[in-house]
């Protein structure tokens, strides 16, 4: 691309609204991860005992497992919204600067 091409994409509003709303969306997305993250692993330094707690009494399975796995499917779930957005809204707004800036 050339430099009006660059140019003419900065100047372009959308652009501004696209930064902005797909840096909010993946930063908030990204703070419950850490969050959800450094939970589990808060609960694995403080509360060892309880996560090894059997699920049942005479169960192997224990409570820190469906936990961990929680914590591995909520990784695959806001990844999954962020794609559903990224692939719809981002996705449009970004076809509207490339028109608009052609």
């Amino acid at each position: 691309m050339s430099r009006n091409v660059y140019d003419r994409v900065r100047a372009n509003p959308k652009f501004h609204e696209l930064c902005a709303k797909r840096g909010r969306f993946a930063w908030s997305l990204a703070i419950i991860m850490l969050v959800i993250y450094y939970g589990f692993v808060v609960v694995v330094a403080f509360w060892p005992t309880w996560l090894g707690t059997p699920l049942s009494s005479g169960s192997v399975t224990t409570i820190g497992i469906p936990i961990g796995l929680g914590v591995i499917l909520s990784a695959f779930l806001l990844t999954g919204i962020y794609v559903r957005r990224a692939n719809s809204e981002f996705d449009e707004l970004t076809r509207q600067i490339v028109e608009e800036s052609k």
